[in-house]
C-alpha cells in the first residue's frame, strides 16, 4: 500500500512538493570499514586550536565540517537526551532533570542500562534503542565506550554485547572486527554536571578550566583515532550543551577527499548544518543497514569547497548575537507602537502634524521586513545589525514617501505592503536565507524551524499580500479585483503551506482571509457560518500538502508530513496540546500583547468614534477605498485565527497589526482631503464600478 502512495506522490506537482524532491542519498552498504561515532558534548567550534586540541584539529582539517543543532525537547539539551535522541533517531527526552546519561552495569564482555524499561513505559520515549535495535537486527556487530555509547547503542532492552569504559581497554583489532564503534568523551562536560544536571548559568567553568577539560577530551579522541583502521568511517559530535544558553556544536565527518567541504544534511535544507537524528540515519547508512521509517533524520551530506572553521564558526556566533538583541527588538517595536497610536490618538483628532504622523506611519510599517532585508548585508556585531535595520527602514521609506506615488493614498501602503509581501515570497523561492538568523525569524541553535515559513513571517506575507492585492482591486474594481485578491493571495498560500514554506497553521488562516477579502471586495456579505466553512476549508487543504509531504521518504519529510505520521500513531495529541499551552503563554507575553492592545484599541475606538479618535481618518480611508476595508477585514480574519491555531500565539496577531494598522492609517491621512470633497457621482451599487473621485474636475485619478 505504501509503496503505490508513493507512486502516486510522483504525480503531485512541484509547487504542491515545493519544488524539486530532494534527491536522498542511498542507503546501499559502502566498501569501507567500520563507522564511528565520537560524541564529545558541549564541544564548540572555537574550542579547537592546534595548541590545545591538536587531535580535533587535525581531525576537522581532514573532515567535511558543519553546525549540529542539539536541540530535543528541551530549550538546551543535556548528554542523556542527547544520546537518547541518537538512540531514538527522533527528538527525545528522559523526562526528569537533566543530566548526564544512565551508568551502564556490565554483563560479561557487553553492558546493560539499569531500569532502562523507564523510557518507553514512563517517559514515553517509544523509539529508544532504534539504532542498537536495527543494528542487531540486521546482524551488524557494535562496540561502546562510555556510558552515552551504551545509551546511543543499546537495543530494546538497554542490552549491548560489547562494552568498554575507555578506548584504551578496547584489545587490540577489536574495533577492525566490528561495523560500528561509539564512544563517549564526557570530559569536556562532566565538570559542568557537578550536580548531576546542566547548570542554569551560560558558563560555569573559566577559560583555563575549560582548557583543561578539552585537553582531556582531546587526548581520548586521539586514542581512539589512533586504534581505529584507516578506513574507518569518523563521525564526531558535540552532542550537548553545557549551560543555560544552547549553542550550535561540532559537526564533522572524516572520509577521504572531503577535507574542506561543508557539511549538512537534507533534513535542514542547510548545506552546513545538521541535527542529532541524521548520525542515527548516517550510522546506520554508512553500516549498510535500513534506516527505519521512525528515524526523522537525513544521512549527512557533503557540500561545496571552502569550509573552514571560521566559516562554520560564524554561525554560532551570529546566533548568539541575535539572542540578547531579540527580546529588546520586541520591545522597542511594542514601544514605538504605543507611542504611535497614542500621538496619532492627540495630533490627528486636532487634524495638527498630519504628514508627521503619516511619515511616521510608513516609517514604523517599514520595520519588519527590513529586519530580513539587513541578511541582504555581510554585518558583523550588533552595530552593524541595528544599523542594517535603520537603513533598510530608512530607503523604504524614502522610496515609499518620494515616488510620484506619494500623493496617491494608497501609494506608499502598497510599496511598503508590497515590499513585504515580496521579500517574503522571494526568500521562500530562494531558500530562506533571509529568515534563518534573523530578529524576526529564526535561529538554528533555538531548532524550532530551519527553513520555511515561520510563524511571525506568516503573519507579515499574508498581510502583506492582502494589502497589496486590495490596491489592485482598488484600481480595477468588480471581478478583476476579485481575480486578483485570489490569485495573488492563493500564490503566497501555496508557497507557506507548500514544501518550501512548510506552514501548517499558516494556511489555515490564509484561506479565510483570503476569502473574506474576496467576498467584500465583491460587496457580499460574510456570515459567522461561511467564515467557519472557509476555516474548514483550510484545514483541508493544509492536510492535503501534509499528506503529499508525507508520502516522501521519511528523510525528505518537514514537520508536516511528519503531523500525518503522528497522527496514525496517536502521538498527534500530545504534539497539539504542546502547540495549544505554547499559544496560551503567549497570550501574557509583556512585549507582543501590548502592542495587539494598543493596535486593537486604537481600531475599535476609532470606528465607534471616528471623529473624537481620528478626526475620521479612517472613514476617510476606507470611503476612498472600500477595498481597502475588505483587505483590513481580511487581514485581521488571518491574524486572529493564524493566533489560535500557531504555538506563536499572539506573535502573529502583533505582527499582523504592526503592519496592517498604521499602514491604513497613512492611506486615510492622505484620504482626508478627497474625503471633504464635493462628490461629483453617485455612489455605485455593489455590483457596478466604483467611480473615481477626484480632488478636483480635472485631477488624475487617484489610487
Amino acid at each position: 500500500m505504501r509503496r503505490t502512495l508513493v507512486a502516486l506522490a510522483v504525480l503531485v506537482g512541484q509547487v504542491l512538493l515545493g519544488g524539486a524532491m530532494l534527491a536522498g542519498p542511498a542507503r546501499a552498504e559502502p566498501d569501507r570499514g567500520p563507522v564511528a561515532l565520537i560524541g564529545v558534548p558541549a564541544l564548540h567550534w572555537n574550542d579547537l586550536s592546534p595548541a590545545t586540541t591538536p587531535n580535533l584539529w587535525e581531525l576537522a582539517r581532514t573532515s567535511a565540517i558543519g553546525s549540529l543543532s542539539v536541540r530535543t525537547v528541551g530549550n538546551v539539551t543535556c548528554p542523556y537526551d542527547g544520546w537518547l535522541t541518537v538512540s531514538a533517531g527522533t527528538r527525545s527526552a528522559a523526562g526528569y532533570k537533566c543530566g548526564p546519561p544512565p551508568a551502564p552495569e556490565t554483563r560479561g564482555g557487553g553492558a546493560f542500562i539499569p531500569d532502562y524499561d523507564y523510557l518507553p513505559t514512563v517517559a514515553g520515549q517509544r523509539n529508544a534503542g532504534t539504532l542498537g535495535a536495527a543494528l542487531r537486527a540486521a546482524g551488524r556487530c557494535a562496540i561502546a565506550i562510555g556510558p552515552g555509547a551504551v545509551l546511543g547503542l543499546a537495543d530494546r532492552t538497554g542490552s549491548v554485547e560489547r562494552y568498554h569504559p575507555s578506548p584504551l581497554q578496547v584489545p587490540a583489532g577489536a574495533l577492525a572486527s566490528c561495523d560500528v564503534v561509539a564512544m563517549d568523551v564526557d570530559d569536556l562536560v562532566r565538570p559542568y554536571l557537578a550536580d548531576g544536571k546542566l547548570p542554569a548559568v551560560p558558563d560555569l567553568l573559566g577559560a583555563g578550566e575549560r582548557r583543561e577539560a578539552l585537553r582531556q577530551a582531546d587526548a581520548k579522541v586521539g586514542a581512539l583515532l589512533t586504534a581505529l583502521p584507516q578506513n574507518a568511517t569518523v563521525l564526531l559530535a558535540g552532542l550537548a550543551d553545557h549551560g543555560s544558553v544552547p549553542h550550535l556544536r561540532v559537526a564533522m565527518l572524516r572520509e577521504p577527499g572531503l577535507g574542506g567541504r561543508f557539511l549538512g544534511a537534507a533534513s535542514t535544507r542547510r548545506d552546513d548544518l545538521s541535527i542529532l537524528p541524521d548520525l542515527t540515519a548516517t550510522v546506520l547508512q554508512r553500516a549498510g543497514v535500513t534506516i527505519p521509517d521512525t528515524v526523522i533524520g537525513g544521512v549527512l551530506q557533503v557540500g561545496g569547497t571552502g569550509a573552514t572553521i571560521a566559516a562554520v564558526e560564524s554561525s554560532d556566533t551570529t546566533a548568539q548575537t541575535l539572542r540578547p538583541v531579540k527580546g529588546w527588538f520586541f520591545w522597542v517595536v511594542a514601544v514605538l507602537q504605543v507611542l504611535f497610536y497614542l500621538s496619532a490618538f492627540l495630533l490627528l483628532r486636532r487634524r495638527r502634524a498630519l504628514s508627521l504622523v503619516r511619515l511616521s506611519a510608513i516609517a514604523l510599517a517599514s520595520i519588519p521586513v527590513s529586519s530580513y532585508l539587513v541578511n541582504l548585508l555581510p554585518w558583523t556585531g550588533l552595530a552593524g545589525l541595528v544599523g542594517g535595520i535603520a537603513g533598510f527602514a530608512a530607503l523604504i521609506t524614502l522610496v515609499a514617501c518620494a515616488g510620484p506615488w506619494r500623493r496617491a493614498p494608497l501609494g506608499p501602503l502598497a510599496v511598503v505592503a508590497g515590499a513585504t509581501a515580496l521579500t517574503l515570497a522571494g526568500d521562500l523561492l530562494t531558500g530562506t536565507t533571509l529568515q534563518l538568523n534573523s530578529l524576526m525569524g529564526y535561529t538554528a541553535e533555538v531548532g524550532a524551524r530551519y527553513y520555511g515559513l515561520g510563524n511571525i513571517p506568516f503573519a507579515l506575507l499574508a498581510t502583506g499580500t492582502l494589502l497589496s492585492s486590495v490596491v489592485v482591486a482598488h484600481r480595477f474594481p468588480g471581478r478583476v479585483g476579485v481575480v486578483a485578491v485570489a490569485l495573488l493571495g492563493t500564490f503566497a498560500m501555496v508557497l507557506g503551506g507548500s514544501g518550501m514554506g512548510s506552514d501548517f497553521g499558516g494556511v489555515i488562516a490564509f484561506v479565510p482571509g483570503i476569502a473574506v477579502t474576496a467576498l467584500l471586495v465583491l460587496g457580499r456579505r460574510v456570515s459567522l457560518v461561511k467564515l467557519g466553512a472557509f476555516c474548514v476549508a483550510g484545514g483541508v487543504i493544509v492536510m492535503a500538502f501534509a499528506f503529499a509531504n508525507y508520502l516522501k521518504p521519511p528523510a525528505e519529510q518537514s514537520h508536516l508530513g511528519r503531523f500525518v505520521g503522528q497522527v496514525l500513531t496517536g502521538e498527534a495529541v500530545d504534539v497539539v496540546t504542546r502547540k495549544l499551552m505554547a499559544m496560551l503563554g503567549t497570550l501574557l507575553s509583556p512585549n507582543l500583547m501590548p502592542i495587539v492592545l494598543a493596535a486593537t484599541a486604537f481600531l475599535v475606538y476609532a470606528i465607534l468614534r471616528p471623529d473624537q479618535a481620528t478626526a475620521g481618518v479612517l472613514p476617510a480611508a476606507f470611503q476612498h477605498s472600500p477595498a481597502l476595508r475588505a483587505g483590513l477585514i481580511g487581514t485581521l480574519v488571518s491574524g486572529v485565527i493564524g493566533m489560535l491555531v500557531n504555538d506563536s500565539g499572539a506573535a502573529v496577531l502583533s505582527m499582523a497589526l504592526a503592519l496592517a494598522i498604521p499602514l491604513v492609517l497613512s492611506a486615510g491621512i492622505a484620504a482626508l482631503p478627497l474625503a471633504s470633497a464635493p462628490a461629483t457621482t453617485p455612489a455605485p451599487s455593489p455590483s457596478e464600478p466604483r467611480p473615481v473621485v477626484n480632488s478636483s474636475p480635472t485631477s488624475p485619478r487617484t489610487t
